[in-house]
């Protein structure tokens, strides 16, 4: 395995650690030997499962840099049932896939994309970076998500946001666990990319210390990079608004991502557009 970094073989071994404990012996094909001290599976039995020695397996969730091979990463994935996501998440980890995409510093958005954004109307829409920054947007998301042009750049992150908004909450309400867990997810796959990075650090130190829900969720090691789907929205002023939601790459700029949310019925049509034309 060509590593050097400490940080993202400590990154590796706890993602191994979180993905046994979360498998039964039962889900794993294996027998049931009664109750366990510790939930999941044991390092043997996944060793077992994805032959290799149990020293070896051992080693590499003690974040030893020790060689391994794609061969041996996609046992490893296939003993521990890990789903597309996962799977590259650990290919990324381990340093066995294509190098990952370089952190771009050019968040500038083309013209072009930004009149794409405006023609959007009454559904909002925005431009994310690899760090999951807000960098562009349209009036509609604006109005509704909040006042993206008065944040600063640490505001404009939607992991921060999520977290640490006491509007985004509002907005959300019982749906804001749900969108949060996705959020962290998210920003979990693509920190894959940049384990170590001076400013993936320092954000995640700052939620840690100010958000008990990052502090619990983000030992977990879940990743995603899948659509949220719908988008339920309680506006202060427009109320219950409801979206479907698409996003894609940007082709003049591919470290950027699109995403729009549409207005799932005339009702939400019809309340976007009042707010655009008195705001």
């Amino acid at each position: 395995m060509e590593q050097s970094n400490p940080t993202r073989l400590q990154e590796l071994a706890q993602f191994l650690r979180t993905r046994r404990a979360r498998l039964s012996p039962e889900q794993a094909g294996l027998p049931n030997e009664g109750r366990r001290r510790t939930p999941g599976l044991r390092r043997g039995e996944v060793a077992q499962l994805a032959g290799v020695s149990v020293d070896w397996y051992t080693w590499l969730e003690q974040a030893r840099d020790i060689q391994v091979s794609a061969q041996v990463l996609n046992s490893i994935a296939s003993a521990l049932r890990l789903d597309t996501d996962e799977r590259k998440h650990l290919f990324l980890l381990a340093l066995q896939q294509l190098p990952a995409e370089p952190i771009a510093a050019d968040t500038a958005v083309s013209m072009t994309l930004q009149t794409f954004l405006d023609l959007q109307g009454t559904s909002p829409a925005y431009v994310y970076d690899q760090r999951l920054n807000i960098v562009a947007w349209n009036r509609a998301a604006s109005l509704i998500y909040g006042d993206y042009e008065g944040m600063s750049m640490r505001e404009r992150n939607s992991v921060w946001r999520t977290f640490l908004s006491p509007y985004v909450r509002q907005l959300l309400q019982e749906h804001w666990e749900h969108h949060a867990r996705h959020r962290l997810a998210q920003f979990r796959a693509c920190y894959a990319q940049a384990v170590g990075d001076p400013w993936w650090t320092d954000l995640i130190g700052e939620l840690n210390r100010e958000s008990p829900e990052f502090r619990a969720w983000w030992p977990r090691h879940d990743v995603l990079n899948g659509p949220e789907g719908k988008k339920i929205n309680h506006h202060p002023a427009a109320g219950l608004l409801v979206f479907e939601q698409i996003s894609f790459r940007a082709t003049d700029a591919p470290h950027l991502t699109v995403t729009i949310n549409i207005p799932s019925d005339e009702e939400t049509t019809a309340k976007v557009r009042k707010l655009l034309q008195r705001m």
